[in-house]
């Protein structure tokens, strides 16, 4: 921005507003965060019921040196305000076929579980397949993900072509079978494909860097639950001098010309500023705005997901992972059913998240709980009557769990709490689903929609729907690209950004 702007306001207090404003304030600026909710998180929401503290948003956590530096951006240790713990195994696999194994980040554990579950060839696939993960989490961090675009030709450069050298704009699926004959260790290592919205045979293999995020990288848990997390981060902006004002819904922005001057309130409040962030659902910041994405084709919502949240008795001498995924047979089928024919699954694959293992005071005392993700169509694909199918739809899932995992899921259990497609909708996500925007290639680095917005040059987006996508690290980068456009790159953080200006009008 070429004209003042030490007043900023964040519009939304999730995981991208959060890192905005502590970004900002870190470089000086006068930070108010406005947040309809009455807590920070975005979709890292929670729910307290019956003794349960629930996380009803994500609840895989990766890259914490991402979330140490968002806490550091504004001079801050993060191990002041959140514990966060390392998950070993980091989940684990169990088949149709009754095998399992334990997914460790660790190279030599990993590797000893891989040769006792496939053989000594498999392990020496899987040191060869991390090897190669590692290279392209080097190669397409700072110049892909970190980094802002000022159009297309921003792609054309050096890590362009060390990307396509290699193999990153192959198909995951196809990079994966390289150097993982078993189709069950493969899969490890691409049910992630549906983080991303894609099936694995068709995602670009540069999203496989979600497979490192978590099997090399690995994966942690605040103590506290996830809500520790956005609470700690909100906690070091107060203390940075960051403003929130919770339980406030924005309603306009007040213009002149092509900058936004102030940000009005349902309740009639004007926030005065010299720029924005916009971290709103992406319907919602067009409407704001005023303005419609220029794109030929439309936006293509990824999948949806129903959340379930159980509480049950626990048999203390079953050992259990915190992340256990439940493959089912058909696993190829999962992407057909969902996303080509906008169904749920027949024979259904699920995360099942267990926090009690790592935290047990989220539940009362001698009592567990239970996270139960099954994905599923979104509202653009699917025609399915979520008010009437939704919980039996739930009761299945239950009992899905019940025979392949946990048969102490009995008379005992409480079912605490249901999200379907319908519910996310009801909280203002395009399509009813979590996950924002699918990650095609039309949709992909400059092709998503653009953080900045044609014709005014003071509003800047942030959030899972823009640059570099969904995910807790990538919605967290986001913030910080939000920041950089604002106040132009920060020396002491990754990637190159561009200051806003009105001769970069990017759609």
């Amino acid at each position: 921005m070429n004209a003042r702007r030490d007043r900023v306001v964040v519009v939304g207090a999730g995981f991208a507003g959060l890192s905005a404003a502590l970004h900002l304030a870190g470089r000086g600026r006068e930070v108010t965060v406005v947040e309809r909710e009455g807590w920070p998180g975005g979709r890292a929401g929670r729910l307290d019921v019956a003794g349960y503290r629930i996380d009803t948003g994500p609840t895989v956590l990766t890259m914490p040196d991402i979330i140490d530096e968002t806490f550091a951006a504004a001079g801050k240790d993060r191990t002041r305000f959140v514990d966060l713990q390392p998950v070993d195994p980091a989940y684990r696999a169990m088949f149709a076929d009754g095998s399992s194994i334990d997914v460790h980040a660790d190279a030599d554990r990993m590797t000893a579980a891989v040769r006792e579950f496939a053989g000594p060839e498999q392990a020496a696939g899987y040191l060869r397949l991390r090897a190669w993960l590692e290279r392209l989490y080097c190669t397409e961090f700072d110049g892909f993900i970190g980094a802002n675009f000022h159009s297309p030709l921003s792609l054309v450069n050096k890590r362009l072509v060390q990307l396509s050298a290699i193999g990153g704009f192959r198909r995951w699926d196809t990079m994966v079978k390289r150097h993982i004959g078993d189709p069950r260790l493969r899969r490890i290592f691409t049910f992630q494909s549906l983080y991303a919205g894609v099936a694995p045979q068709h995602a670009l293999a540069v999203y496989a860097v979600i497979a490192y995020m978590d099997t090399v990288a690995g994966v942690f848990f605040p103590r506290g639950g996830v809500r520790a997390l956005p609470d700690g981060l909100a906690a070091a902006a107060v203390q940075a001098g960051v403003e929130f004002r919770y339980g406030a819904t924005v309603s306009a922005l007040e213009r002149a010309g092509a900058r936004v001057t102030a940000v009005r309130t349902v309740d009639g409040e004007r926030i005065r500023c010299d720029a924005v962030v916009l971290t709103t659902e992406l319907p919602q910041t067009y409407a704001l705005l005023g303005r419609r994405p220029r794109r030929l084709a439309p936006l293509r919502p990824a999948p949806s997901a129903v959340v379930m949240h159980v509480g049950f008795h626990p048999a203390d001498a079953t050992p259990h992972a915190h992340h256990t995924i439940l493959f089912g047979e058909s696993w190829e089928q999962t992407f057909t059913d969902i996303i080509r024919h906008g169904r749920t699954m027949r024979d259904p694959s699920l995360l099942v998240t267990r926090p009690t293992v790592s935290d047990p005071t989220l539940a009362p005392d001698g009592r567990g709980l239970l996270y139960v993700l099954a994905p599923a169509p979104n509202l653009s694909r699917g025609d399915i009557d979520w008010s009437r199918h939704g919980e039996a739809y739930a009761g299945t899932l239950l009992d899905a769990v019940r025979d392949r995992l946990l048969p102490e899921l009995g008379e005992g259990a409480e079912l605490l709490g249901v999200s379907t497609p319908a519910d996310w909708a009801s909280q203002g996500m395009a399509a009813g689903t979590p996950f924002a925007l699918a990650h095609t290639f039309a949709q992909t680095g400059p092709f998503r929609p653009a953080n900045t917005v044609r014709g005014i040059v003071n509003a800047v987006l942030a959030g899972s729907s823009t640059v570099p996508g969904v995910g807790v690290p990538t919605t967290m980068i986001s913030g910080r690209l939000a920041a950089d456009r604002i106040t132009g790159s920060n020396s002491q953080t990754h990637g190159a950004a561009t200051v806003l200006d009105l001769k970069v009008p990017l759609p």
